[in-house]
């Protein structure tokens, strides 16, 4: 893992070093103290995603400035990732045309474009609906349910209270039976997150049968001691390998997040659940997706990937996992990876859409 960030690190370096040098060029013959100015301006940018991950659990640091930072510092990777797929597209274009001079300022404005367009779809929030029958009675009788399930709301320093609001108002309108989070409530800290009180706005959701939520590896990042306790403070019923079974009989099992490797295996659920009644698994990251069928699930629900978030990480994550977005079902079992309510760092969307699930759930042979 060290290994992959140091490469992580060397290449974003090299990125950005060749669009400041090719920015260099295209300032041509302007006046030295524009260009030093510039030069100033670019690596001030370019070292900003590294203030985030310093400042991210300072509490002397005010929330409106940790949140500029992280979302203009995380924005900027997208930024030089762009810049660095046009400029090679544009050089490489120029090998066969010498006299073609017009490569970064062509490369500025398709990078530029493509951010405001990944801001406003980011913004926009799409609404996944589905009808899953499970094959199983119920205990009372309950024929169905109606389930919003979302993962990846990383809470914190690029959250405002304003955005929790307008999600949870599109959750409570959908008025669910039950509420699902598939992990990654939190971001990289929960210092901003109670500094915000955003336990008030996630004590505003509503949902007759209870919310409950599995935890993701960034509640570990944050540390899940501090998560744990975070989320004691609202309505959410954290399931850390455990299970909880409704009056109706439908039992949610929550998987610990595979961060702890010490988490229970799949076989090790055989006398946890009844396979006999309906069993809904949260999951965070979709990696072995077998192990569902082995526990009893019926529906499983994960987050994690994002679905890459932009093209081309998109095309990343479709290789990486077995099935990185979307719904599949398998013999018995159905599947739903999500793409996420919210997003981690960069404020963009390209390729992939934020979104919330809603799942009427029938039961019955």
């Amino acid at each position: 893992m060290p290994v992959f960030f140091i490469v992580l690190l060397v290449s974003y370096l090299l990125g950005n070093f060749y669009v400041f040098i090719r920015g260099l060029q295209a300032l041509g013959q302007m006046p030295a103290f524009l260009k030093i100015s510039v030069s100033i301006v670019f690596w001030v940018c370019s070292l900003l995603p590294f203030a985030f991950f310093l400042m991210r659990n300072t509490k002397s640091v005010p929330f409106s400035i940790g949140h500029f930072v992280y979302q203009f510092g995380t924005g900027w990777l997208i930024f030089a990732l762009y810049m660095v797929i046009f400029l090679a597209l544009t050089d490489l274009f120029r090998v066969f045309n010498h006299s073609f001079s017009y490569g970064f300022v062509i490369s500025l404005l398709l990078t530029v474009s493509l951010l405001i367009y990944g801001y406003i779809n980011y913004k926009h929030l799409d609404k996944q609906v589905f009808n899953i029958h499970i094959n199983k009675p119920s205990d009372n009788g309950e024929k169905s349910l109606k389930i919003v399930a979302i993962s990846d709301w990383h809470l914190g320093l690029g959250s405002t209270n304003k955005q929790i609001n307008s999600i949870v108002e599109k959750i409570n309108a959908e008025k669910p039976d039950i509420i699902l989070i598939a992990g990654d409530l939190i971001d990289n800290s929960v210092v901003p997150v109670i500094a915000q009180e955003m336990d008030k706005d996630l004590n505003r959701l509503e949902a007759k049968e209870g919310i409950y939520m599995s935890p993701g590896n960034h509640e570990y990042i944050s540390g899940i001691e501090a998560c744990k306790r975070f989320i004691g403070k609202t309505k959410i019923t954290l399931l850390m390998d455990s299970v909880v079974t409704l009056p109706c009989g439908l039992q949610i099992v929550g998987r610990d997040d595979r961060s702890n490797h010490r988490r229970m295996s799949a076989g090790d659920w055989k006398n946890l659940v009844r396979p006999s009644k309906p069993v809904i698994l949260l999951d965070h990251q979709p990696s072995h997706l077998e192990d569902a069928a082995t526990i009893g699930a019926d529906l499983q629900v994960s987050g994690h990937t994002h679905h890459g978030q932009i093209i081309p990480i998109t095309w990343l994550t479709d290789r990486m996992f077995d099935l990185s977005y979307g719904y599949e079902k398998r013999e018995n079992v159905h599947y739903y990876v999500s793409s996420g309510v919210s997003l981690w760092g960069p404020p963009f969307r390209i390729g992939t859409h934020s979104e919330i699930l809603v799942f009427h759930v029938t039961f019955g042979n």
